[in-house]
């Protein structure tokens, strides 16, 4: 009989949802069917974060009111958050600082926090709807905060220009004006805005990382929702997932393994490298898709748009030469490993000129949408569904021992403990 293998939940439903589909063996992806490769040829972000919001395309008019009370949100942050922000050390890793000012914002709104106003408080559309809008509008302006903050620079939370940025018939001025609050996306240092392209560009990258169905970080999102916690802890809690390099910080991972790589000779050894278990392949392969990821061959293309601006980055070439020598290696055909969206995006937020621990904020700016869907979806949903999350486990510890006193277990009782490791050295507590 073969043992029970519980990990990560491969073969467990654990809700039902009519947000996103998924078909991994034939490269699928649609948000509530519309297919990727037409929303992100034809739509823009903030029109598809109403299609899963409230499921249907917008009209032109609920589309313009939509982004005015997005936008509403955008052109300011809360001083409190600012000043939670300059307390976190300007060494820490982006999604630090995001995990952070996300949990703390709840302290900004105890009438929506079911801890405080009780737990009927999410069973208000209207409730809901503010906090989904108020997250939508809210993070671009945090996320521009932090970088500005890591950077030496002033904060500046709006712009002499917000009004004129930030035209609600224009879904797009979503990303323009956060570019414009960073001064990134330009063509030419002397340019007032960002140029369309790259506006064009890092709108389909959140477009395309919008939702993914129930990876690591949304299920997180249902985890949290299960318990009654506050919107903004849950979605700290999905960011916090989000954090890893298996999940959103990937598209980090990747462009430190090329930058490792360094040039195309250097390829074959590092291959070989990965075929032996010696070293991991980011940015290829899936947990889901075994043919092709459907949003990797989009963010390609969106790379090379983004070059036309700015020129290629250097290791696109080693990019592209890594996937060539992966897609004729029968190990990688085998194992259906090609590249996935991580693979691609980190050149981008480089060229545009983001730092490399930023990338898996950029990817939560995106996937914001599908996690308060999910969210929302679950709380108007069928109240089976909202029973708090609690697993099974396969136990395979000692079924019972007795108790052994302190005086008569003797050395080396826990194997595993070093008892030789240095305490805490006078670096570590002047860090501290």
């Amino acid at each position: 009989m073969r043992p029970l293998n519980p990990a990560g939940y491969m073969n467990t439903a654990v809700c039902t949802s009519h947000i996103t589909y998924i078909d991994g063996e034939r490269g699928i992806l649609r948000y509530r069917g519309y297919p990727i490769e037409q929303l992100a040829k034809y739509s823009s972000y903030l029109e598809v974060a109403f299609l899963l919001l409230y499921g249907e395309l917008p009209s032109a008019p609920q589309l313009e009111h939509f982004c005015a009370r997005v936008y509403q949100h955008q052109a300011a942050i809360h001083t409190d958050l600012v000043a939670l922000l300059q307390t976190i050390r300007h060494d820490a890793h982006s999604m630090t600082s995001i995990v952070s000012t996300l949990a703390a914002f709840s302290a900004l709104r105890a009438d929506a926090n079911p801890a405080l106003a009780g737990q009927d408080v999410y069973k208000s559309r209207v409730m809901r709807e503010d906090q989904m809008i108020t997250l939508l509008g809210i993070f671009p302006t945090l996320a521009a905060q932090l970088l500005l903050r890591r950077t030496g620079s002033e904060p500046c939370i709006t712009l002499p220009s917000a009004a004129m940025l930030l035209d609600p018939t224009n879904p797009r001025a979503y990303v323009e004006h956060f570019l414009c609050l960073l001064g990134l996306g330009k063509a030419r240092a002397s340019d007032s805005r960002p140029d369309p392209r790259v506006v064009r560009a890092l709108d389909i990258i959140l477009l395309v990382h919008a939702d993914h169905e129930l990876n690591c970080s949304t299920a997180a999102v249902r985890h949290l929702t299960s318990s009654g916690t506050d919107v903004f802890t849950t979605i700290a809690g999905a960011t916090g997932a989000l954090y890893g390099p298996l999940h959103g910080g990937a598209t980090e991972a990747v462009l430190r393994m090329l930058q490792e790589i360094g040039t195309v000779e250097r390829i074959p050894a590092f291959v070989e490298a990965v075929k032996a278990k010696k070293r991991k392949l980011m940015g290829f392969g899936h947990r889901v898709y075994k043919n092709n990821d459907p949003r990797a061959q989009l963010v390609r293309e969106v790379a090379y748009e983004v070059f036309d601006v700015y020129g290629a980055d250097p290791l696109i070439h080693l990019a592209t030469a890594l996937e060539a020598a992966a897609r004729s290696d029968d190990y990688f055909v085998a194992r259906k490993l090609y590249p996935n969206i991580d693979f691609y995006s980190g050149l981008i937020y480089k060229a545009i000129g983001f730092p490399v621990d930023y990338f898996p904020v950029l990817f939560t700016m995106g996937r914001m949408a599908g996690w308060l869907a999910h969210w929302d979806e679950l709380l108007a949903g069928p109240l089976e569904e909202q029973k708090i999350v609690r697993p099974r486990q396969v136990y395979l510890g000692p079924i019972e021992r007795p108790y052994v006193p302190l005086d008569a277990r003797g050395g080396g009782h826990a194997t595993g403990y070093d008892e030789q490791a240095p305490l805490m050295t006078s670096s570590m507590r002047a860090r501290l």
